[in-house]
Formats: C-alpha cells, sequence, structure tokens
C-alpha cells in the first residue's frame, strides 16, 4: 500500500518543483553584514557576452529590477519566450529583462548563438537583452550563475535552475530577492506583484 502511495507522492512533487518560488527571508540581513564583503561579488560587478558580441556591463541595471532567465529553443517552456516579450513590452520601465541560453536541460539548447538569436526573432519576435549560451549548472557553470545559486554570495539562495525557463528577480539595489521554478508564468499574478 505505501508503495502505491509513494510513487504519485514523488511524481506530484517533481511537478510542483516546476512551480517553486523562493523569497529572500527577511532575517538574512545579519548573515550578509557577517560575509568578508571584501571578497563578495556585486551583481554590478558582472560584464558578459550579448548574443550579437556586444560586452554588457551590468552596472548598467543599477536602480532597475532585473529578472533573468535561462532559456532553450526546444523546450515544453519554449513558449514563455512570448511571455516574457509581453512582460518586456508592456513592464519594461519596471523590469529588465535578460535572457541566458543554455543547453544544460535535455540538450534542448543546441544551437549556436547565430541560431538562437534568429529563432528567438523569428519565431516570437524577442527584443530583451539575450546574451551568448552558457552553462548555468555543474562544474562549468558560470560565475554569474555561481553568485545566482550560492548563498556565501547572493546572501540566502542555494537554488539553482531545476530546469529551462528557472528565473531569478534582482531588485533595484543588486540584491537577489525571489527564485522562481520553470512553470512560474512569466505574466502571472505573483510576478507582476514582485515587479510593481
Amino acid at each position: 500500500m505505501f508503495k502505491s502511495i509513494m510513487i504519485p507522492l514523488v511524481l506530484l512533487s517533481a511537478c510542483l518543483g516546476a512551480n517553486t518560488i523562493k523569497s529572500k527571508p527577511e532575517n538574512t540581513q545579519n548573515t550578509t553584514i557577517m560575509q568578508d564583503d571584501a571578497n563578495k561579488k556585486s551583481f554590478y560587478d558582472f560584464k558578459m557576452e550579448a548574443i550579437d558580441g556586444k560586452t554588457i556591463d551590468f552596472s548598467q541595471y543599477k536602480g532597475k529590477k532585473v529578472l533573468l532567465v535561462n532559456v532553450a529553443s526546444k523546450c515544453g517552456y519554449t513558449p514563455q519566450y512570448e511571455q516574457l516579450q509581453a512582460l518586456h513590452e508592456k513592464y519594461g520601465n519596471k523590469v529588465t529583462i535578460l535572457g541566458f541560453p543554455a543547453n544544460n536541460f535535455g540538450s534542448q539548447e543546441p544551437g549556436t548563438n547565430e541560431e538562437i538569436a534568429t529563432f528567438c526573432k523569428k519565431n516570437y519576435g524577442v527584443t530583451f537583452q539575450m546574451f551568448q549560451k552558457i552553462s548555468v549548472k555543474g562544474s562549468d557553470m558560470h560565475p554569474l550563475y555561481k553568485w545566482l545559486s550560492d548563498k556565501s554570495q547572493n546572501g540566502w539562495n542555494d537554488q539553482a535552475p531545476s530546469w529551462n525557463f528557472c528565473k531569478y528577480l534582482v531588485n533595484e539595489k543588486g540584491e537577489l530577492v525571489k527564485f522562481y521554478g520553470s512553470g512560474v508564468d512569466p505574466i502571472g499574478d505573483e510576478m507582476l506583484k514582485a515587479i510593481q
């Protein structure tokens, strides 16, 4: 009897994981202050190559909310490109969207940077900032995603992307404040409330 109950619970847990939302706890201020600030990298210290080859200095995002998303072209969540573009068009004055193509999950982003850029423009009219393909997990994880998923660096969160289209929200001070699982709607109530 226990086996028949356990299997559905495991499946339910896996499905719910896609809709995970984690928020920065209110009591992390003291922990953050105690960290060695001299060795702590700020969100604004990052510089990365855009999908068109230009260098993007993250210091330009000071004073803005930023939503970072690991994206893929051949995923069940790929239609979220349309929702992310809608968020960009309607709320671009409130949040800046940054897309990071990654081939870490199910090899669902096999294309070159040029192919990815063409796909996004042709199929979804993407105009928000896209970056060159990186790794968002494993031994070759990009330093930005190490910062996003290592609480010793960001102050509280240890959740790495669990699949394509996980989302991280950084506030106007460069602090990571929320993690959203893949299934969280980019233009749903939870997201819109967070960026208002």
